[in-house]
């Protein structure tokens, strides 16, 4: 027997529509990457939507074709959110800081049909447009004078926005993202209209981005990078104020969340970080935002600490590009009225807790058949399963689960009691020391906090006795002249004796990879011949 409710299809056009209709005047700002700024609103997203869909059927694409952008955050990126998906296209937004390599392997891997471009970014579509084989148009979003091509503006504007949202399955695909590749060629994670709006309701849980109509959000995150947190469709759905900038500069955006009244911003810890040291170095108190939700890598201590300090709400985050990409958000316990200020910041350090639609579950690092249990000390292998983490990888070259749906994450954690998620490293990552674990996160983690240092990675070295031992690579803060003997007095009350590095190595810099995570794969190689005395 069926039951006795009405067949919606969650296709993610509903999310628009219902943006522009009950919360239509509702302002989109965005600051340009040449200084300007333009003011649009929802209702008007959706207007410009439609006239987008109409213009890429009139450029020939096709149902399930794939349209890419190679773009920052603003408006008329929004849009195409909306646009592509509208007529039943997929949008393939692309990193622009891969390597050109996998900026040729992932456009031709995809097949798409156009490129929409933000001007900035121009020297890469001429260096690569011989090498991408599919793209027949290309669409720039903000040409300089004199542009030789389709003008966005004017391009969609040849439409008269007649038009009806291309009708089909939820299942349908409706964006496209790739993995940053960190072994092997990168791989497409295809997300469905059900997944992504499934996906942006439980993002609008008070345990999670808790928006409602008065929040104002400066995403600070990328729209190229794991669908922007899926931000765009969880803010639409509630109707808020969007505050975009094409660039990161940290006095933009500062100057930005005071005259906007930003309440809301998300990024990774680099992004706070430089906003610290522009807010300290020009003697400003930081924006007194209600949250700040932070993901991409482990937030160290002190971050955590100066924004709870200044009255924000901090939102530790946790996801990948195969989890849509929220996994889990850190946010106040049961609990949280009962503990001391250290304790909240402890309890804010870990990864937070399961959003409603995602399960968690840890498995032994030696034996993945082995379940752990929940007690906040075991550490395994973290696995994930739910409507919006994937299945398989784009055009099914490889299954991501196994037969019971459970993701391997790649990450190493500890699940509490209270379904708080604590990562500790990466499989990979992790340092086996004479039979014992040591989280190279941890020790990094520790090691920034202390004065003069700006950012410290650490990698296991061979040693013929203990297997490996940790190693410490620091970068000094601009005129700052930490020593290693600095750096381990530091370390002795934080962490295991046993956990001590045997070495401290400053460096001037550490790679990072596309997403601008910590590279240890490249660390690994620049230092392939160290070796620890004794070893």
């Amino acid at each position: 027997m069926l039951g006795a409710m009405q067949d919606w299809t969650m296709r993610i056009t509903h999310v628009i529509d219902a943006a522009a209709r009950e919360s239509g005047a509702r302002e989109i700002v965005t600051h340009w990457a040449d200084g300007h700024e333009t003011r649009t609103n929802w209702a008007e997203v959706r207007t410009d939507a439609l006239k987008m869909a109409q213009a890429l059927e009139a450029l020939g694409v096709k149902k399930g074709d794939r349209v890419a952008s190679l773009a920052m955050n603003h408006s008329r990126h929004l849009v195409s959110w909306y646009g592509v998906a509208g007529m039943g296209g997929v949008l393939h937004t692309v990193n622009p800081r891969l390597f050109e390599d996998q900026l040729e392997y992932i456009v031709n891997h995809a097949e798409d049909k156009v490129l929409l471009y933000d001007a900035a970014f121009q020297p890469i579509v001429d260096k690569m447009r011989d090498r991408w084989t599919t793209i027949e148009h290309y669409v720039c979003y903000d040409p300089a004078d004199g542009f030789d091509g389709h003008a966005f503006e004017s391009w969609i504007g040849a439409q008269d926005g007649e038009y009806t949202w291309a009708e089909g399955s939820e299942r349908d695909p409706c964006m496209l993202c790739y993995t940053s590749g960190t072994t092997g060629n990168p791989k497409g994670v295809q997300y469905e209209h059900r997944s992504t709006v499934m996906h942006a309701m439980a993002g609008l849980q008070p345990s999670a981005f808790n928006f409602g109509p008065a929040s104002v959000m400066l995403p600070v995150v990328p729209m190229f990078h794991a669908a922007s947190w899926g931000l765009p469709y969880a803010g639409a759905m509630a109707g808020i104020k969007f505050v975009f900038s094409a660039v990161n500069d940290p006095a933009i955006l500062h100057e930005l969340m005071i005259r906007e009244k930003v309440t809301d911003s998300a990024g990774v810890p680099t992004v706070w970080l430089a906003h610290f040291q522009y807010c300290d170095a020009q003697k400003i108190d930081l924006p007194p935002l209600k949250a700040a939700t932070i993901g991409g890598s482990a937030c160290p201590r002190f971050m955590i600490e100066r924004l709870m300090k200044n009255g924000t709400r901090v939102q530790h985050a946790w996801g990948m590009t195969e989890t849509s990409p929220i996994g889990t958000v850190g946010g106040p316990t049961s609990d949280w009225n009962e503990l001391t200020f250290d304790e909240k910041v402890d309890k804010t350090a870990m990864q937070g807790r399961p959003i409603f639609g995602v399960e968690l579950r840890t498995v032994d690092l030696d034996d993945n058949t082995v379940e752990l249990p929940r007690d906040g000390e075991t550490s395994g292998a973290l696995q994930i399963r739910g409507p919006w983490i994937i299945r398989r990888y784009f055009k099914g070259e490889a299954d991501a689960c196994n037969n019971d749906g459970w993701f391997d994450t790649g990450d190493v954690g500890i699940i509490h009691p209270d379904g708080t998620l604590q990562l500790t490293d990466r499989t990979k990552d992790v340092i086996k020391s004479g039979g014992e674990w040591i989280s190279s996160v941890e020790l990094e983690n520790a090691a920034v906090g202390c004065p003069g240092v700006a950012e410290a990675a650490c990698v296991g070295m061979y040693h013929s006795k203990w297997d490996e031992r940790p190693v410490l690579f620091v970068v000094k803060k601009e005129g700052e002249d930490v020593t290693a003997d600095a750096v381990m007095d530091h370390l002795k009350p934080l962490i295991a004796k046993w956990w001590m590095p045997d070495a401290v190595e400053f460096v001037d810099d550490i790679p990072h990879t596309a997403t601008g995570k910590i590279s240890k794969k490249d660390l690994r190689a620049r230092f392939s011949d160290y070796s620890l005395e004794g070893a």
